[in-house]
């Protein structure tokens, strides 16, 4: 047996995913404890303090359980790009976060490509760039990775490749029971029709959506509705990021309307873990993270009462 087929048995064994790839997916995106969702953290709420080297990235897992209490983390890629394909770092990282009590939920993989080049050959390549971090998400224990639907050209054009690499990618990611995710992350991916579109065209039980409640510039000066946005997303949302800036005196998010969007996640039936995803610079980052995880418990707990 050779590395990666033992990376897909021991995903395959270890984590459950013989069931359907649909349920599958969708049980392993989901919360055990709270009736409506749970919360996580993105890495890059902390992106400063990594690039400072103030938190090296294997003890993201177990800082985030001592810092905050919360007990699941989404990794970046970006904190680790060296270590693609290092078995032995992504150990140490799972180790350390099951020691904590914390769950890895997906890993944002970025630098990798566009997966949806008009070149078929830059379009396989960046296919095959990501096959590392599916490697790393199963190691850590992951349900997905999140990639981009980067393209160029003519909006249909973009569809079509975008749809083509995402496809390709889902096929690789099927051994391995991860989903595959795209976020609304600048460009046509900003647009939620498209992106929708992108998901129709796609067809594939392993592909998903992680609406971002801030991604929403398509080009400069060129805005799309952050609301109208999410709720194209959430029928194919399998995490979603609660991106926060900056909170007035009352603890309320300036930039967005939390309560119409967390309607509209509720709305669409969504019980996964919403992740916290500060890039404010008025609060540090860990009172950032504070700020915006006490504003979703509050939203869950007047949900409750209302």
């Amino acid at each position: 047996m050779d590395r990666r087929q033992f990376l897909v048995a021991g995903a395959t064994l270890t984590l459950a995913r013989c069931a359907p790839a649909q349920a599958s997916a969708r049980l392993s995106a989901r919360p055990h404890a709270h009736p409506q969702f749970q919360i996580s953290l993105a890495e890059w709420s902390l992106h400063r303090t990594i690039r400072a080297g103030d938190l090296d990235p294997l003890d993201f897992a177990p800082f985030t359980r001592a810092t905050f209490g919360l007990d699941a983390v989404e990794h970046v890629n970006q904190f680790f790009i060296d270590r693609g394909g290092d078995d032995a770092y992504f150990r140490e990282m799972r180790r350390r976060a099951d020691d904590a009590g914390v769950r890895s939920l997906l890993i944002m993989c970025d630098l990798e490509g566009a997966l949806g080049a008009a070149d078929e050959g830059d379009r396989l390549r960046a296919v095959e760039n990501h096959r590392k971090w599916l490697d790393a998400a199963a190691l850590l224990g992951c349900h997905s990775i999140r990639v981009n639907a980067e393209s160029e050209g003519p909006r249909d054009q973009q569809l079509r490749l975008a749809a083509d690499g995402l496809r390709r990618l889902c096929e690789v990611a099927e051994p391995y029971g991860l989903n595959v995710l795209v976020e609304n992350h600048g460009g046509l991916s900003s647009d939620g029709a498209w992106l929708a579109d992108v998901m129709r065209r796609v067809d594939h039980p392993l592909i998903g959506t992680l609406p971002d409640f801030g991604n929403f510039t398509i080009a400069p000066g060129e805005e799309y509705d952050r609301y109208e946005g999410v709720r194209q997303l959430m029928p194919w949302a399998r995490a979603v990021s609660a991106k926060s800036y900056a909170f007035d005196e009352h603890g309320r998010e300036m930039t967005i309307d939390y309560e119409r969007m967390m309607r509209i996640v509720r709305d669409a039936g969504y019980d996964g873990y919403i992740g916290i995803e500060y890039e404010g610079d008025r609060l540090s980052e860990e009172a950032g993270v504070r700020a915006t995880m006490m504003l979703l418990r509050r939203m869950a707990f007047n949900h409750e009462r209302s």
